[in-house]
């Protein structure tokens, strides 16, 4: 069955706003279908989700990437629209960002944050200072301009999601995503998005340090897998400049006295620009690597849209019948 929109609200103990979320949703998108995947919450979010008339469904596995990954495989739809389940975006802007997937054939629309109110509304300031670092380290790493990485309100296509690999467990998934999308040179809009801090009596899931530390873990691992070259180039320029730093002051006292002093100095020296050579030449393997797996992304998008068309072209024979 495709969904023509398909409304994702991963959850975890959201027994306090999920209700709000499912209206907000179904007044905005009547034509939706709502799916809340319950991650072990102990207060009874699924229940009441169930009650709102959404469809439930569980993810055992701890952490927002396990779900996600659960709710792509699980879900065919022609737009798909990430929303999280403590009423922190407001519902009004889902029709403009579903509309730029159905219309304008974008692949990824990012309910930015950054440019309105989070700044003012979110009383953790690490949570900012974080999250306008990541956005400037990854901007200027993949030469993008997403206005918000971390953003949980996000309106995606068929192909990204069915082409996506979700490998984090956690909230550094958000970052994965963005990350994919501008290396496989996706369409990706931004639509600015009011934010409002969660109600009272609810509790973020995010923790500021040890979940940041996860994330700038990921861009660090996506940097190296994404940008071999430029990474591994990065590493040996540093060493091959630091062998000859402090190969200089050797090479000047054996002009001056025509013997080595310090031979243990220049055996290590020897291993560091070696290790630098080394590293330039892995980096221009994995780049080759790299470039064979993108001519095979494409082959992997030709599938995935032919998959789409068989499936729109079914959807269309059952409406008929």
């Amino acid at each position: 069955m495709l969904d023509k929109i398909a409304v994702l609200i991963p959850c975890y103990n959201e027994s306090k706003s999920i209700a709000k979320v499912i209206q907000d949703m179904k007044r905005e998108l009547p034509e939706a279908t709502i799916y809340v995947y319950d991650n072990n919450s102990t207060d009874g979010t699924d229940e009441i989700a169930r009650g709102e008339g959404a469809v439930v469904r569980y993810e055992y596995q701890q952490g927002k990437g396990n779900v996600i990954r659960s709710m792509f495989r699980d879900i065919d739809a022609r737009c798909y629209i990430m929303v999280d389940g403590d009423d922190t975006y407001p519902a009004e802007y889902a029709r403009e960002m579903c509309d730029k997937v159905l219309n304008d054939r974008t692949d990824m629309v990012v309910g930015d944050r950054l440019s309105s109110t989070y700044f003012t509304e979110n009383k953790r300031p690490f949570h900012n200072f974080g999250n306008t670092i990541v956005r400037a380290f990854i901007n200027r790493l993949f030469h993008s301009n997403i206005k918000d990485i971390m953003t949980g309100y996000r309106a995606m296509s068929y192909r990204f999601v069915k082409t996506f690999p979700v490998l984090s467990r956690n909230f550094e998934i958000e970052t994965e995503m963005t990350i994919h999308a501008i290396d496989k040179k996706m369409q990706v809009d931004n639509v600015i998005v009011d934010y409002r801090d969660r109600q009272e009596g609810s509790e973020s899931k995010l923790n500021t340090y040890s979940d940041g530390a996860k994330v700038l873990k990921t861009i660090f691992r996506m940097y190296k897998d994404y940008k071999p070259l430029q990474f591994f180039s990065t590493i040996a320029g540093i060493l091959f400049v630091l062998g000859i730093i402090f190969f200089i002051p050797i090479l000047k006292k054996y002009i001056k006295m025509g013997v080595v002093t310090k031979i243990p100095s220049l055996i290590v020296i020897c291993f560091v620009i070696l290790t630098a050579i080394i590293c330039w030449f892995s980096g221009i393997i994995l780049s080759t690597l790299v470039h064979q797996h993108k001519q095979n992304f494409e082959f992997e998008l030709n599938t995935v849209s032919d998959r789409f068309k068989e499936l729109c072209e079914k959807e269309k024979r059952e409406i008929k019948e």
